[in-house]
């Protein structure tokens, strides 16, 4: 299995992993979770994930939280996704701080998508708290991430968003206000969400927070 797991022709890998996922044996646990952190291909590593999620959780799990703690980013946002995919809540308080502001943002793109995943209902303003500490970051695909996290924590969000649509940094002020436009209406499209946010930033702090409630009472 790790032979083959590690051959050349990334179609022999998609399918021993499919194998392995088949056919699961937890002796294969080491062997899966070592090629996560170094596979390339982004379907051989999704089957990997899946092979992981067909061993037992209790032996599973442990490990994987061992690979949280990586050196390797693509090692962290692997295990980060493989739990996702697992979806047992009890990995909540797995998800530090340190992992949803993580400077790869591979690895904070995928905190965010099984931070929303695992979350406490009691927990999730406070979730929202902390994300909304990263708006403006990066490039498009990172923003749009980061507000696909937050329109899918619902109202709770709302306030942490309303309070950065007046924020000092313009970047961060109209990412704020294109995630509530998202939220108003996901048909709009992120791309013309930020143009319309930032006509709203442009517009000044005053005005643009009268915006933003605007847009909070169109859902009452």
């Amino acid at each position: 299995m790790a032979d083959a797991l590690s051959a050349e022709d990334p179609s022999v890998r998609l399918q021993a992993a499919l194998a392995a996922g088949s056919h699961p044996d937890p002796g294969f646990l080491e062997t899966l979770v070592e090629r996560c952190a170094v596979e390339p291909d982004f379907f051989v590593r999704d089957m990997l994930s899946w092979a992981l999620t067909r061993l037992p959780p209790q032996s599973t799990l442990p490990r994987i939280r061992r690979e949280l703690g990586s050196g390797r980013p693509a090692a962290r946002a692997q295990a980060l996704h493989t739990l996702s995919k697992i979806g047992d809540r009890s990995a909540w308080a797995w998800i530090t701080r340190d992992m949803l502001s993580d400077a790869d943002d591979e690895v904070a793109r995928t905190a965010w998508r099984v931070a929303v995943v695992l979350v406490p209902e009691d927990e999730v303003k406070e979730l929202a708290r902390e994300l909304v500490t990263q708006l403006g970051r990066g490039a498009r695909e990172v923003r749009l991430s980061l507000s696909q996290a937050l329109v899918a924590l619902g109202e709770a969000a709302e306030p942490a968003l309303a309070t950065a649509g007046a924020h000092p940094d313009p970047a961060v002020a109209a990412h704020a206000h294109a995630t509530l436009l998202l939220r108003q209406d996901p048909e709009t499209g992120f791309d013309a969400a930020l143009e319309e946010a930032k006509r709203l930033v442009a517009l000044g702090p005053e005005r643009a927070a009268a915006a933003a409630e605007a847009v909070e009472g169109a859902e009452c």
